[in-house]
Formats: structure tokens, sequence, C-alpha cells
């Protein structure tokens, strides 16, 4: 598997998720940067994610939802704060109601993507969420967010495998 480690920090208020690839840091950053290649990724393999917006410049945004096995679509967004393709992405990430618009009553954080390459020719992926409090870390991790994380990361290496570069889910 692709994950390597997660860590949770109560008191720094984030939790940690490294994961290494054996893939060029460019490489790493295309399954951020182009939105067919991340719906085939971000998400759990049962809410597969569709993006209908996804600009990652500083001051864009993208917006998405999930599809569950019941039909849901529960809908996220990101703020984009910062890039520095290929190593480094920043988000506020939240929850949005059906029309798109904040949903308020569900915590929001920030996420931190760092992409570096490291010996062997792999790169090393770490994406550390920032949540603005004790309560909110605990909401979200008690809905499922470390193991959906760790289960849409461990999705990656079968998508730098099949070297389909842009290439949509499969139905």
């Amino acid at each position: 598997m692709t994950v390597t480690a997660v860590r949770k920090d109560p008191q720094s208020l984030t939790m940690t998720l490294e994961a290494e690839f054996d893939a060029s840091a460019e490489r790493v950053w295309q399954l951020w940067a182009d939105p067919r290649q991340l719906e085939r990724w971000w998400g759990p393999p049962t809410y597969p994610a569709t993006f209908t917006k996804h600009d990652l410049a500083p001051g864009g945004r993208a917006e998405y939802h999930m599809t569950g096995p019941d039909g849901d679509q529960p809908r996220g967004y990101w703020n984009i704060v910062e890039t520095d393709p290929p190593h480094r992405l920043i988000v506020k990430d939240g929850f949005a109601n059906d029309d798109g618009t904040p949903n308020d009553d569900m915590p929001h954080n920030e996420f931190r993507v760092t992409i570096d390459e490291v010996e062997g020719g792999r790169t090393r992926m770490s994406i550390e969420n920032i949540f603005p409090s004790a309560e909110a870390m605990e909401q979200l991790i008690a809905m499922g967010m470390e193991d959906g994380l760790t289960q849409a990361v461990g999705q990656i290496d079968a998508i730098l495998a099949d070297g389909a570069v842009g290439a949509a889910r499969e139905s």
C-alpha cells in the first residue's frame, strides 16, 4: 500500500497522512492538477468524486460531489490558498450545500499537500489536515475522515501503474 503513516496530534489539531510512490514529483502533482485523474482517487472506492469546477490557482476554487453506494451525493469545495507546482498545495476545505454554498453547519479545515522526491526515484506526498478546534477534529475523524483518506490515497498506485494520464475513472 502507498500509505506509510497516519499521525493524529490533538495538541496541534492535525492529522497527517504520508504516502510514497514510484513516480516523479511532477507525475504525483498531476494527480491533483488534472480533475479527471483526481476523480479516480479522491474519495474512498465506495464514494467516488466528480469535480464540477477545478481551478487550482491561488484564489481559485474546486467543487465536487461524491456519489455513495445508495446514490447520495455529499458535496464539498476547496478554496485554493497557495500552489507551488509540483511541490505544494494549500486548500481551505469545506462541505457544501446542494446549491454549492458553504455548509456552515459542518466543520471546515485546511489541508496542506507537500510533494517531495526522495531517493530511489520515489516521491513522498504528505497531506496535513489542520482543524480549527478539537471538536471539529473529533467530528471529522468520527465521520470516517482517516479511513476515507487512507482508502482514497490507496488507489493512487493503480493510477500510476496504468500510465493513463488524464484517463477518467471507469464506471
